[in-house]
């Protein structure tokens, strides 16, 4: 529970976050080149409450913001602005051996260099 000068630093730090979850939900739906109705539709929401959460009018559910976040290739942290990098992929390496895991690492840290 926070108290005193502790709270404020919280409900600054919450509207803060909000911001950053209405700026990058707008931003990611625009960079992707998605209507609000196309992404609403595939989530089964409406355009106009899509339009509250860009404009921070509402807050999605945990479930709207995961389906959001899968719709949209990114994390629900970078979507809440907890982190700065879009494009943190993973990869399901599901059934693969561990012989194919390490493979996949080699790749993807070759590429990096």
């Amino acid at each position: 529970r926070m108290t005193g000068a502790n709270c404020h630093v919280g409900l600054h730090h919450l509207g803060t976050s909000l911001i950053a979850l209405s700026t990058n939900l707008k931003f990611t739906r625009q960079a992707l080149h998605l209507t609000r109705k196309t992404v609403a539709d595939s989530i089964d929401i409406s355009a106009s409450t899509l339009a509250d959460y860009e404009n921070g009018h509402a807050i999605p559910s945990v479930k709207v913001l995961v389906l959001l976040a899968e719709l949209y290739h990114c994390s629900t942290d970078y979507l809440l602005g907890l982190e700065d990098i879009k494009n943190v992929r993973t990869i399901d390496v599901t059934g693969l051996t561990d012989e194919q895991i390490r493979a996949i690492q080699g790749v993807v840290d070759s590429m990096r260099l």
